[in-house]
């Protein structure tokens, strides 16, 4: 599961931002995650809320990714996914003057659950339903 937080500053981001963002963060994980599986959660901030080095920063926006339904094994994937959140979000901090920063979490996929149910391991036919039906069910083998 991928987990976006988004601080930002209370008005960086329209609702119609918002929703182009989700839903361009969601786009990079759909080939190969079931959709619902995406959170994406912007926080507003009010003025002097941040501070960056001790000084109000009315300017930052802070991304924190968690991932827990896959890993990244390699400094090349690391790297290219990088790449891939500098394109989605640069368009929408940029454009609006901001500065930003952003960090990966990965969290083991056997510490995670979804209303209660133990998710199904990545390429088995209960994996491949959850993201078919874009909602958890019950599945054979779990313990839930």
């Amino acid at each position: 599961m991928p987990l976006w937080q988004i601080y930002h500053p209370e008005p960086a981001f329209s609702t119609a931002d918002k929703r182009a963002l989700a839903q361009k963060v969601t786009a990079l994980y759909q080939d190969f995650l079931p959709r619902f599986y995406v959170n994406v959660f912007f926080h507003a901030l009010p003025p002097g809320s941040a501070y960056l080095g001790g000084e109000p920063a009315d300017d930052f926006v802070r991304v924190t990714i968690d991932h827990i339904a896959r890993a990244m094994d390699n400094d090349a994937e690391q790297q290219q996914f990088l790449a891939a959140c500098t394109r989605i979000l640069q368009p929408y901090i940029a454009a609006h003057g901001l500065r930003w920063e952003l960090h990966v979490d990965e969290t083991p996929f056997s510490l995670w659950t979804i209303d209660g149910l133990k998710p199904p391991a990545p390429g088995t036919t209960a994996g491949e339903k959850w993201r078919s039906e874009n909602r958890p069910s019950v599945w054979e083998g779990v313990m839930g």
